[in-house]
């Protein structure tokens, strides 16, 4: 079995491609907490895609909407607010989000996630189907925009 990452000498995980398709297994708490990237996906396969977020403070993930596919979040670290409904300009639903807690996104679903902390947010998402290009690394926000 071959290592899907390897670690540097602080013992930070280094991620060094997109493993989709190939049996994979990694600690995702250490590997989502330890991102720096805006987004880049880990794992994207023929029905599922793996990517994980760093969301800085006051910024946000983006008004946003699948209308094929469903998405997952679990929170890792840092605190949030997501938005969602079925009108773009009515977002209904609004919760306050923070370690520990999971979001379901429906396909069809406008939604948002803002970071309200004072610290990175920090959270993994499993698109199904995928969402994104495999491989697909943002490092800034201004890079997914």
């Amino acid at each position: 079995m071959r290592n899907n990452y390897r670690s540097n000498r602080n013992g930070q995980f280094l991620i060094t491609n997109d493993y989709g398709n190939d049996p994979f297994v990694i600690n995702i708490e250490k590997v989502t907490e330890q991102n720096k990237n805006f987004r880049s996906t880990l794992w994207t396969g023929t029905y599922m895609q793996l990517t994980i977020m760093n969301i800085e403070p006051s910024s946000s993930i983006g008004l946003e909407i699948h209308t094929d596919t469903d998405q997952f979040l679990k929170i890792e670290s840092g605190i949030g607010q997501v938005f969602m409904g079925k009108i773009k300009e009515n977002l209904t639903f609004r919760q306050t989000i923070k370690e520990g807690f999971a979001v379901f996104i429906p396909s069809g679903t406008w939604h948002n996630i803002v970071n309200i902390g004072k610290v990175p947010l920090k959270l993994y998402s499993i698109y199904a189907p995928p969402h994104h290009t495999r491989g697909t690394v943002h490092r800034t926000k201004s890079d997914s925009d």
